[in-house]
């Protein structure tokens, strides 16, 4: 993926949809309701579920709905696997609303290799629950509807590994759209999705600024909380990847530092203990998170750290400790 547009779409937060399609997508049709976002202007192609259902983009998943899109592929050893994890994350904020007020959706932009039993399976590894579908289909149907999103490749970009990170949030019904950053926060993103979308022109106050919580600014826990909470946690049990309560107690020191730089080339180049965790883990691959040694240490300064808080208030409320 490009990072310069990973991080250009992050400082942005939110773009309307309108400002970032071409001009050929800017088009405006009168829809049903009065929207310009109507049936007239998304495809109605047809799309398979992971179970094998086909559905009808237009009148099956968008029409009336609300819903939180994405373009993923299941070979991706990149940005997707980080993406999904981080809507997962979205999906357990807002419980039980996914599936009844908000539908979520990720589309396979390689649709050849991406078959609906290979997208059950990749949803399989990051514990997706219902209201959640994995869609693949023709090549040809799936770029129309890219294009209509404002997700298409930009010239000059392969068509697999430059693809957006952007998640499109839309709702049908009131023809409200915009994008934001599939890697952004998900309690942000659970916000806007539950407030904005669902409750324009009717949002509750603000809160007071005197209200605010102050925020941690620590490097390691901002790192942690950004790009590595999706899958792990400290002390709570194994999410899609192991729980690191006490990581650097059983882990070589400077084993853990490269691992957590490089993941990908340690598998790559058959580290015992990194192709045993890729394979215990439902072969999930850690991405290249792009972290300088200095990043790498505040990390591991921070797990220590949690570790150790974590530790005492078992003790102290007479609890078991997590076990590594």
């Amino acid at each position: 993926m490009s990072r310069k547009s990973s991080m250009s779409i992050a400082l942005a937060r939110v773009v309307v949809l309108a400002v970032l399609t071409s001009l050929s997508v800017r088009r405006t049709f009168a829809a049903d309701n009065g929207s310009p976002w109507g049936a007239n202007y998304f495809p109605n192609v047809p799309l398979v579920t992971q179970d094998g259902k086909t559905v009808h983009f237009y009148a099956d998943l968008l029409k009336g709905k609300m819903v939180v899109i994405n373009f993923i592929y299941t070979k991706c050893r990149d940005s997707c696997p980080m993406e999904t994890a981080k809507l997962a994350q979205v999906q357990r904020l807002l419980g039980d609303r996914v599936g009844r007020d908000v539908f979520f959706y990720s589309i396979s932009i390689d649709p050849e290799r991406d078959t609906p039993a290979e997208l059950k399976e990749y949803a399989d590894k990051f514990h997706v629950k219902p209201g959640w579908l994995f869609l693949t289909g023709e090549q040809s149907d799936i770029e129309v509807v890219r294009k209509k999103l404002g997700q298409a490749a930009r010239p000059g970009e392969n068509g697999l590994t430059g693809h957006s990170t952007s998640v499109t949030l839309g709702n049908e019904e009131t023809g409200q759209w915009m994008q934001d950053s599939a890697l952004d926060d998900p309690s942000y993103m659970a916000v806007m999705i539950g407030d904005w979308l669902s409750s324009w022109g009717h949002q509750s106050p603000a809160p007071s600024y005197a209200e605010a919580h102050t925020v941690d600014a620590d490097r390691g826990s901002y790192l942690f909380r950004t790009r590595c909470a999706a899958c792990h946690t400290i002390g709570h049990g194994d999410g899609v990847g192991p729980d690191l309560f006490g990581v650097s107690r059983f882990r070589d020191h400077d084993w853990l530092a490269r691992f957590i730089a490089t993941p990908d080339k340690m598998v790559a180049d058959g580290d015992p203990v990194a192709t045993s965790l890729y394979a215990k883990y439902k072969q999930v691959q850690m991405p290249n998170l792009r972290l300088g040694d200095p990043d790498v240490a505040a990390l591991i300064r921070y797990l220590d750290a949690q570790t150790a808080k974590t530790r005492t208030s078992a003790r102290s409320a007479g609890q078991r400790l997590p076990e590594n």
